[in-house]
């Protein structure tokens, strides 16, 4: 583990398992920093709706506590919880929340959809990770099924699809890279090599900056 950093912010975006989750845990504790993966206040929110919450009031009374259990991990909370995502208000509920953990010292990695472009535009770093969508739903396929969920892999396409529409064509923060962004493209690559091209990114931003 490296020295933490005062202020320092990484940004990583990016669609459904596209690998930006792992390669954010294992960035954030490399470099010593907090990590939040901001898809999990959206799934918070969804399965609050899904008891039947109204989706602005469940973001605004949205707490730490509610980011933990596996139950968020699901697939019919995510499917709500890429719903909810597309209101404004629940968006901009949430968005305070996100701002003053970037923020604190130590440094921060966040992750999820408009890290780099609504949420930490002032990032130091800024990562865009894809994949192609058919490596992408193989991958979340083998996660739900070896979790004993009963599913096939064609239903896991049709939802990582899905979802992409949905997050890339909201008219609300959509997902996309942002322009200062360096995109990792994950098909290919196994984790350890994507952990290491962003922990080299990272560093050389670093050695910029002091």
């Amino acid at each position: 583990m490296m020295g933490t950093t005062q202020g320092f912010t990484v940004a990583i975006d990016g669609p459904a398992a596209s690998g930006k989750g792992t390669i954010s845990k294992a960035v954030a504790e490399y470099f010593g920093f907090a990590h939040l993966d901001t898809g999990l206040l959206y799934r918070a929110v969804g399965a609050k709706v899904l008891l039947g919450v109204e989706p602005e009031a469940a973001a605004k009374a949205l707490v730490p506590a509610d980011l933990e259990g596996e139950g968020l991990r699901g697939a019919q909370v995510a499917q709500e919880a890429s719903k909810v995502a597309a209101l404004p208000e629940v968006r901009a509920a949430l968005v305070d929340f996100q701002r003053s953990f970037a923020a604190r010292a130590g440094g921060a990695v966040l992750d999820g959809r408009d890290i780099g472009t609504v949420i930490c535009p002032d990032a130091q770093v800024k990562l865009y990770v894809v994949a192609d969508a058919v490596v992408r739903a193989r991958r979340r396929f083998a996660e739900l099924t070896g979790k004993g969920s009963e599913t096939s892999f064609e239903e896991v396409l049709a939802d990582v699809q899905a979802r992409d529409e949905r997050d890339m064509g909201r008219a609300d923060a959509p997902l996309k890279p942002a322009a200062d962004a360096v995109e990792i493209d994950t098909s290919q690559m196994s984790i350890s090599d994507a952990v290491a091209a962003a922990v080299a990114l990272i560093e050389a931003k670093r050695a910029m900056l002091s």
